[in-house]
């Protein structure tokens, strides 16, 4: 997968296309859930490490700004 990933929509689109609409009420559980699928998909190197490194530090953004 070389898509681009610029900000927090493009990590929701990267889900989405491996069937993953994460919604929790509470923001920070929203968040966690997406971290752990993201290194699910590393994990079993369905995304490039490139890919994954920039959707955590994306991630992480959104925690601290909110």
């Amino acid at each position: 997968m070389n898509r681009k990933i610029n900000n927090f929509y493009d990590v929701q689109q990267l889900l989405k296309q491996f069937g993953f609409i994460i919604y929790f009420k509470d923001k920070q559980d929203m968040l966690e859930m997406m971290e752990q699928e993201i290194r699910e998909l590393h994990e079993y190197q369905l995304i490039s490490k490139d890919t994954f490194i920039k959707c955590i530090l994306i991630i992480n953004q959104r925690r601290m700004s909110k």
